[in-house]
């Protein structure tokens, strides 16, 4: 007998999160996941990295892809980052441009000039919980006077999950049919590494003075995965000694509680107990050293 099953057809692609620095991206990624993968931080610049999530919506496999934000800066790592950006714009089947309610219409004006390549794209209008229907009317106003550029423009509150499904509805209809590109049951491509190291940067945005995260990175020397816990040795580098200092703390204070943060996130989405080994170390100039970055991941 003919089997007259019919297969469904699949869709998959890449989607790019793209806005200013601290927009909320890794925020809205983390939430479209359910789970705490990327770094989150209310100080900008706190992505470095592209980094994905695999977003499964019925028979759409989305692939977000977190992204530095939008900036001008002089440093080596500033140019790096911008560089990751707009690759991920110029790489992916879709782009969606966070823009917090809040937002001048010029950081909007100022990516379309940046999408050279250009991939279509949806706003996400942010933090409308915050405001008046009256400013939300006027804000959507705005940006409609550039309705021949975007695909769609869907209000969110992104803790509150308002617009999520909005979200992901139109994303599905506009990737093209294509089979998965990963397991459907994977949550990233990230290297395990590369997640923790993101949350002991996060612990020390989070835990120190507002100078110090951005002259500050983290490489994973070892993890050691046993049956019921892992062992990390990381390394956290810092350009001067008085950072070192301020991150140790008095008395070891600092470290214990970037230590504790950290640990925390990493045994969430591990599921299991995490033993951190943290060392500090100063290297002048780091962020300006173009070989010294290619040597600790940041390469082009």
């Amino acid at each position: 007998m003919a089997n007259h099953a019919s297969t469904k057809e699949t869709k998959a692609g890449f989607v790019s999160l793209i806005g200013r620095p601290n927009a909320g991206k890794s925020t809205l990624m983390n939430s479209l996941l359910g789970e705490n993968i990327a770094m989150v931080s209310q100080k900008a610049n706190a992505t470095r990295k592209r980094s994905n999530a695999i977003v499964m919506h019925n028979d759409t496999q989305i692939i977000f892809v977190d992204t530095p934000g939008l900036h001008e800066r002089e440093k080596v790592l500033n140019q790096f980052m911008l560089d990751e950006a707009l690759k991920a714009m110029g790489d992916c089947d879709l782009i969606v441009y966070l823009a917090p309610i809040t937002d001048s219409i010029e950081n909007y004006e100022k990516f379309l000039k940046l999408n050279n390549s250009k991939v279509k794209h949806i706003i996400v209008l942010s933090k409308i919980d915050q405001v008046s229907q009256d400013k939300l009317f006027k804000k959507i106003l705005q940006y409609n006077q550039f309705s021949d550029n975007f695909e769609a423009l869907i209000p969110m509150a992104i803790p509150k999950k308002i617009g999520h499904k909005d979200l992901l509805e139109t994303i599905s209809k506009m990737l093209p049919a294509s089979p998965f590109l990963f397991d459907p049951e994977d949550l990233t491509s990230e290297l395990v590494r590369d997640i923790y190291a993101g949350f002991i940067r996060e612990g020390v945005f989070q835990n120190v003075s507002d100078e110090i995260p951005y002259e500050s990175d983290v490489l994973i020397e070892k993890i050691y995965e046993e049956k019921n816990v892992d062992r990390i040795i990381a390394t956290i580098i810092v350009e001067k000694e008085s950072q070192k200092g301020i991150i140790i703390g008095r008395g070891g204070e600092g470290i214990k509680r970037i230590g504790k943060y950290s640990r925390e996130k990493i045994e969430m989405l591990s599921g299991k107990k995490a033993y951190l080994d943290l060392q500090v170390v100063v290297k002048k100039g780091w962020s300006k050293d173009k070989s010294y970055l290619q040597e600790i991941g940041y390469t082009s």
